[in-house]
């Protein structure tokens, strides 16, 4: 397992080079609102993104990102939970379904709404399928952290925020602690 961990550290420290932060949209930027596309064929120009947006997710810090995030309205997302940081996901195109109507509750952060974090319940055990970085078609059943993370970002591919789960008058209280950061500069 360490010499599979090293070897993949390697490929990723190659594509570091040619890799670029990306600027992420920060609520309540009108864009998050966006619905995304599937994508009909995955291309060089997809890959170089999903390199971006790694990239991108790593240096923020986060553990998920999806292309709407950066301003891409494509379906396509990114996302890194372990420990390491050394096993990026990427699910393009994905569809999910619910296996167990249990929810749970776990408290959420996003990089497209930075310093605020909040409970969210949802599906502790999900099935996802989707395509890979090579177009390849494949599914998983993540539960617990994993599951919550693919939820999270497929609610951006269809324009919603993990804040819209929450209730009115915290929403309110996140725009207003919001344009006292702005007004502060």
């Amino acid at each position: 397992m360490h010499c599979i961990t090293q070897y993949v550290r390697s490929i990723y420290q190659q594509f570091v080079q040619r890799m670029a932060i990306l600027d992420i949209l920060e609520y309540p930027d009108p864009r998050l609102r966006t619905k995304a596309k599937p994508i009909a064929t995955v291309t060089d120009r997809h890959r170089q993104l999903i390199d971006d947006m790694l990239e991108t997710m790593y240096d923020a810090p986060g553990i998920g990102l999806a292309a709407t995030q950066v301003n891409v309205h494509e379906q396509l997302i990114v996302i890194d939970v372990s420990e390491g940081r050394d096993t990026p996901l990427v699910f393009i195109n994905p569809g999910i379904s619910v296996l167990d109507d249990e929810l749970r509750a776990y408290e959420e952060g996003c990089l497209s709404v930075p310093d605020y974090q909040d409970t969210v319940k949802r599906p502790a055990h999900v099935k996802v399928q989707a395509l890979d970085r090579n177009g390849d078609p494949f599914e998983m059943q993540p539960d617990d952290l994993l599951a919550v993370c693919i939820q999270h970002e497929m609610d951006h591919l269809n324009g919603k925020l993990f804040v819209d789960y929450l209730s009115s008058l915290k929403r309110q209280r996140l725009r207003t602690k919001i344009a006292k950061r702005q007004r502060a500069g």
